[in-house]
């Protein structure tokens, strides 16, 4: 039995239909048979798909503009796709974030790996940022956000359209406050420090949540340590570091209004006196303090994206290779290195590989002594490569 109310579209004969019975959530534009009736589908229309036999698969949301044609929205094909529906998923999305934090500080709903597909939910107390980055999220986005109200409570809901998944979509640039009100950064508690999260004028949704048990470790290896946090945005590493006792922490970032974020959390954590920021291109003030033959106990490098796609993913390679050389000369003997890459192009051993060789480019000896993933708030859809896209590396040099 099928949703009568929904039009039905097709996998064409040779499509990976298995996969997508096993979990796979997209269904690509080759995949699709895309007669005059499916290309008339507004995007995110909602549809039955079937396989090349007829046989009903489940509901999905089509865009026709898009190279994800369709996303896998429901595995039952008789199901509805209302506020209801919504509302279950959020609860399930709740419950796990619930079993994890005490606070309600988190990302809440992690796009495919909860069963919602392109979207993204970042909760800050009371106040909820929504990034809706597929077109039916986009077009159902007053129910969405009734939805999320009505399981979470929260007050204040943004609406954050911004960002690259977007413009693959077809949708415009939109970042608006749908519900209650919002006229300062908000104050976020994470590994003993307080962060600023501007969620109007931020990076993203204004804080990433993401490498909390990263910081965390490296938390543990700052005692006394004199710290350098480079790309550091609002003071990630180095507000966690100044948490766990480090001697000193110094952030660079190019931005300044994301290291003036960083020094009013180091004054609400209570750490502005070992607090230091720079601001500046990341190359040129790594290559400028080992000129002025600064040493640090524990640098960290958290760069953005160097490899967003598979076309930048050569250059992108090169670029973290340059980081760790870098930054590794800024290392004493005994001392740690943590990298990062939050490039889903880039995998593990890519990275690694290229992280390893920038340090040996510094004729320095290495071992890796832990390999860091998102936290258990951002989880994985196994099928899914790109929803595992944050790797950290921490290596001991000159042991």
């Amino acid at each position: 039995m099928t949703h009568s109310a929904y039009p039905t579209v097709r996998l064409k004969p040779k499509a990976e239909a298995r996969a997508i019975r096993h979990g796979f959530p997209w269904v690509y534009a080759n995949e699709l048979v895309t007669d005059r009736r499916t290309k008339a589908l507004e995007p995110g229309s909602i549809a039955i798909l079937e396989d090349s036999d007829r046989k009903a698969m489940g509901v999905v949301t089509v865009n026709t503009g898009s190279k994800i044609i369709a996303r896998m929205l429901d595995r039952n094909p008789t199901a509805t796709i209302d506020q209801n529906w919504f509302e279950t998923r959020f609860e399930r999305a709740l419950a796990h974030r619930t079993a994890l934090f005490d606070e309600p500080f988190y990302r809440l709903v992690h796009a495919e790996a909860d069963g919602l597909p392109g979207v993204i939910v970042d909760r800050f107390g009371d106040v909820a940022v929504i990034q809706p980055n597929a077109a039916y999220a986009d077009g159902m986005f007053d129910v969405l956000a009734a939805a999320l109200e009505q399981v979470s409570g929260v007050s204040v809901i943004v609406k954050n359209g911004s960002g690259r998944a977007r413009s693959l979509e077809g949708l415009d640039e939109e970042l608006t406050v749908v519900k209650g009100s919002i006229d300062a950064p908000v104050p976020v508690p994470m590994n003993g420090a307080t962060y600023m999260a501007d969620i109007l004028g931020g990076q993203k949704t204004g804080l990433f949540f993401d490498q909390r048990p990263n910081h965390a470790f490296v938390q543990r290896l700052c005692k006394d340590a004199k710290t350098l946090d480079v790309f550091s945005h609002v003071g990630g590493f180095s507000l966690a570091a100044l948490a766990g006792g480090a001697k000193s922490a110094l952030a660079v970032d190019s931005s300044a209004a994301a290291l003036a974020l960083a020094e009013q959390g180091a004054e609400a954590s209570g750490v502005a006196d070992r607090f230091a920021t720079r601001k500046g291109d990341a190359f040129a003030m790594l290559e400028e303090l080992a000129k002025e033959g600064e040493i640090f106990d524990v640098v960290v490098c958290d760069p953005p994206a160097f490899a967003p796609s598979k076309k930048a993913l050569e250059a992108g390679l090169r670029a973290y290779e340059r980081v760790a050389r870098l930054a590794a000369a800024l290392v004493k003997p005994g001392g740690y290195l943590t990298l990062c890459s939050c490039s889903h192009a880039a995998d593990l051993t890519k990275f690694r590989n290229a992280s390893a060789r920038g340090i040996g480019r510094a004729g320095r000896r290495m071992q890796l002594v832990r390999t860091g993933f998102a936290g258990p708030d951002h989880p994985l859809l196994p099928h899914l490569a790109e929803s595992g896209y944050l790797k950290s590396l921490t290596f001991r040099l000159d042991i």
